[in-house]
């Protein structure tokens, strides 16, 4: 394989585990850049039962898993990152982000993540509970499943977990390593295990970065 060609195949590896590179691209490697996500994108809908709207990457590192009547549901401008997991019914809005490693299993009850919300690396949400009762072993306990429910333009830190049944409201933010195993009001700033509110993203100074730097990704 010729230097451009081991580049070319870097750059590929590069957008799959930062995936917000892909779309500020520059034109001469957005047309082969497209063209191998068609390629991805058109296995996934051929092998599991996908719905992927115009204008997504999911890099080919992440698996994706939908069988017939646990779909998964990609909505447009959509991003998912090498080495994520996610396990229908899963429905993603418009424009979310789901980072590195990042793990959604449905279970029965499914899982929503609203529109612009951001799932950093190595948060779960898990949307399924095992039973507790002591006359039976752990293995054969049944199985509950109520959904999680994620609001628009949240942030859910790295490493965060959400529980079964819980519902985020719109704008929330849940910090780094955070288990969320209640309702998180919307605008709230939760943190802990058990997470507990810490603050108010409404009170936080007004945006703006000194110097004029801006991240490239807030997951």
């Amino acid at each position: 394989m010729d230097l451009d060609a081991l580049r070319r195949e870097q750059h590929k590896l590069r957008l799959s585990w930062m995936p917000w590179l892909y779309f500020s691209l520059k034109p001469r490697h957005r047309e082969w850049a497209e063209a191998w996500q068609r390629e991805v994108q058109q296995r996934l809908r051929d092998l599991e039962t996908v719905e992927i709207a115009e204008g997504c990457f999911i890099a080919p590192e992440a698996r994706v898993f939908a069988e017939p009547g646990r779909s998964v549901v990609i909505g447009p401008g959509c991003s998912i990152a090498a080495d994520a997991f996610v396990h229908g019914p899963v429905v993603l809005g418009p424009r979310v982000s789901l980072n590195a490693r990042v793990s959604l299993d449905g279970g029965a009850g499914g899982i929503r993540i609203g529109e612009g919300s951001r799932i950093a690396t190595g948060a779960t949400l898990y949307a399924f509970d095992h039973g507790l009762a002591p006359d039976r072993p752990v293995r054969e306990q049944p199985v509950t499943s109520r959904g999680i429910t994620v609001g628009a333009d949240v942030w859910i830190g790295a490493n965060a977990g959400v529980t079964d049944g819980v519902t985020v409201g719109d704008h929330a933010v849940v910090a780094m390593g955070a288990v969320v195993t209640r309702d998180v009001p919307p605008w709230a700033i939760v943190g802990g295990v058990p997470a507990r509110v810490l603050g108010d993203r409404r009170n936080r100074p007004r945006s703006g970065f000194p110097g004029g730097w801006e991240p490239d990704d807030q997951g």
